[in-house]
């Protein structure tokens, strides 16, 4: 029989495996006696562990939440799992980088050597997008906020700062009002989509630019969104109307460039690295010539790889461009 240390691990092991655990299974499971689980439950629990039972024929045991989060117990995946998410925790946009290097150090220390050695092997790198500017940082609180209101189904108010390029206005704006749906990241940045109750129309909101009202309003029973997907929903706000793997034209080129260079620019754009400074960029747009002049902005080599319409773009590109540069003379 397992000494009572070992006993007590595999049955927390069991109770967070699954809601609710028979307590004639649970005994089966750990090769001992229903009494004998009955005194591994009380040990548990005044080490913090809050774990509910119920009688009857159909009696057993049930993990719950409590006022303080006790040691968890994971498995090998979990623990790799819950490292990468971790290690990623930067390129999320909340301001939560230093409490997840934190974690990330707690759950490393207590690992086994076999799996602590597989997490140091791994280790990732968060590059921006859309050029050398940062995205903007979210205030955790406001993401809670706005993502209990959307769990909740109760109407919103915020105030929404919108950069603004001519003189600031004499009042501020009225708070915005809306249904909340979905809290969704998209390229780095977090939005929230939501009915305007004002514009009667869906709305994507930055929530970096989102300050909550308290309290919230009403419950309200959801409208549908379009397309009943918001991943769909949110690439066509932002892509248009093909999506971002729908444009009308899509081509394939070699760019002599790194291509951790290249996806920084590249949108939407598929980037492998075919060497040091060598990658291969798929990338759509709303026409050929539109496509060919894109790629031309990072001012390398170019191999396109199809389809023929690109091709031709690049050529009617080169001439209309060498007409100018003859016509640019002193006059």
């Amino acid at each position: 029989m397992p000494t009572t240390s070992a006993r007590l691990l595999a049955l927390l092991s069991l109770l967070q495996s699954r809601r609710d655990w028979p307590g004639a299974l649970l005994a089966a499971r750990l090769e001992v006696s229903p009494r004998t689980v009955r005194r591994d439950v009380d040990r548990l629990r005044e080490l913090g562990y809050p774990i509910r039972a119920t009688r009857g024929p159909d009696g057993g045991y049930q993990l719950d939440a409590g006022t303080e989060l006790p040691p968890l117990l994971f498995d090998d995946e979990q623990a790799v799992a819950l490292t990468v998410a971790l290690q990623i925790a930067a390129t999320s946009g909340v301001g939560v980088e230093e409490a997840a290097a934190r974690a990330l150090s707690t759950v490393r220390q207590v690992m086994p050597a076999r799996l602590r050695h597989r997490i140091d092997a791994l280790q990732v790198t968060a590059v921006e997008r859309g050029g050398n500017r940062p995205n903007p940082r979210v205030d955790p609180a406001v993401l809670v906020a706005l993502g209990a209101a959307v769990h909740a189904r109760e109407e919103l108010s915020f105030d929404y700062a919108v950069p603004s390029r001519s003189a600031p206005a004499a009042a501020s704006p009225p708070p915005r009002r809306v249904q909340p749906h979905h809290l969704v990241t998209w390229a780095g940045r977090w939005y929230l989509v939501a009915w305007d109750l004002d514009r009667d129309d869906w709305r994507t909101f930055r929530a970096d630019r989102i300050s909550p009202r308290t309290p919230t309003g009403p419950r309200f029973t959801p409208r549908q969104l379009p397309g009943a997907d918001v991943a769909a929903f949110v690439a066509q706000r932002f892509e248009g109307p093909f999506g971002p793997e729908r444009w009308p034209c899509r081509g394939e080129m070699i760019i002599e460039l790194p291509a951790a260079f290249v996806s920084r620019y590249a949108q939407d754009g598929i980037v492998e690295e075919l060497g040091p400074n060598r990658c291969r960029l798929v990338l759509g747009s709303w026409s050929w010539p539109g496509l060919a002049a894109a790629v031309g902005r990072f001012d390398a080599d170019i191999e396109v790889l199809g389809p023929p319409e690109l091709a031709d773009a690049f050529a009617a590109l080169a001439r209309r461009y060498a007409r100018a540069a003859a016509c640019s003379g002193p006059r």
